[in-house]
């Protein structure tokens, strides 16, 4: 077990000491491995290898996922950093999700049942909605801290304009600071080092990554030669991101491929050099690893041990931009001006003109 005082870091400015590593609980449940006996034991071995810090989400094999955490901790949860997420939808009626005062005040007493537990550490926004007043859901969760019922709260997937907004709202309103945020960061997304991570330096947010192995293309299983079939699970969930077939996940292989002779050639695994690549950056307090086995947890405890050099880290960028997520579907959300194309589109005051077919 670690025990090294330094291999713990600040969340943001709250004092409160998490492990680099954060063990993501998205794979707990029927959704992908339904074995409550071996989520069980995984998450055990993630405490007992140093990990302090476990994130879930209410949508999560809906709740099952919570469940399974919430009966694994017993009588250890006080020593955890214990993360739950809302915003998902969870069931048919129309108001059982999103980013009301209503559904937050009914979600979290839904998490802290199937959590057994009586407060929740780390309570995130899941997802933004700019169809609701930032007011109205961090004015909630602002209240939800002085009632005692979570300690703290953060955002997930927030744009950087949405995260200064945030902080300027809790100023202005006197309300509580939202004091992380979870943005997708790999070595193949890192979109957010254009603005996300440089704002949460700035406003002295805590940051976990989630998506280090970029959905298994970072995990050592493409080489160069190599024909690796798609994983089923995964292309089931989100086929955009894992395809191989299509031309952007086939520039995708082609990093993964260049990026794997730069693993072998610094002596690394590839799960090394993606997790070595998140942690290296400033801003980043801890990164989630979501293993579904205990062989891929195990591989996974060892990550914050390297230091990658800077003639690696400037091999990487010479493979992936800085900046530059090669694949959107990566970026783990669009905001309604790019999906909608309403948002995009002026009102014509007079008729359209269309294509003419072609004679």
């Amino acid at each position: 077990m670690t025990d090294g005082s330094n291999w713990y870091r600040t969340l943001g400015r709250t004092g409160v000491k998490v492990s680099p590593l954060t063990l993501g609980a998205m794979n707990f449940g029927a959704n992908f491995n339904g074995d409550h006996v071996e989520a069980t034991r995984m998450i055990h071995a993630a405490i007992d290898g140093g990990i302090n810090l476990i994130d879930t989400a209410d949508v999560y094999s809906r709740g099952e996922s919570e469940e399974i955490v919430g009966t694994a901790l017993g009588g250890r949860r006080d020593d955890i950093v214990l993360a739950t997420k809302f915003h998902g939808s969870m069931g048919s009626d129309p108001n059982h999700g999103g980013n009301s005062r209503r559904w937050i005040y009914r979600a979290v007493e839904d998490s802290l049942r199937r959590l057994s537990t009586d407060y929740i550490d780390l309570y995130q926004v899941h997802r933004p909605d700019p169809s609701i007043d930032m007011d109205e859901t961090f004015g909630a969760l602002s209240d939800l801290v002085r009632a005692g019922k979570i300690r703290y709260f953060g955002t997930t997937t927030f744009e950087a304009h949405e995260l200064v907004e945030a902080q300027h709202l809790a100023e202005r309103r006197g309300y509580v600071r939202a004091v992380s945020e979870q943005p997708p960061y790999s070595i193949l997304a890192r979109g957010a080092e254009r603005a996300v991570l440089p704002v949460t330096q700035q406003y002295g947010i805590g940051v976990l990554t989630w998506s280090p192995l970029a959905g298994g293309w970072l995990s050592g299983r493409w080489r160069r030669g190599v024909d690796v079939p798609a994983s089923s699970t995964r292309m089931k969930h989100n086929i955009w991101r894992h395809d191989p077939e299509l031309e952007v996940n086939r520039i995708k292989r082609e990093a993964a491929e260049d990026l794997a002779d730069i693993a072998e050639s610094a002596g690394l695994s590839m799960v090394e050099l993606a997790l070595g690549f998140v942690l290296r950056h400033p801003a980043v307090t801890s990164v989630i690893i979501g293993p579904r086995t205990m062989e891929q947890l195990r591989d996974q405890l060892e990550a914050p041990s390297v230091v990658l050099g800077d003639d690696v880290l400037d091999a990487i960028d010479a493979i992936v931009l800085p900046g530059v997520t090669i694949n959107a579907a990566d970026a783990g959300y669009a905001p309604p001006s790019l999906t909608t194309p309403s948002a995009r589109r002026r009102h014509l005051d007079g008729p359209a003109v269309g294509l003419q077919a072609q004679t």
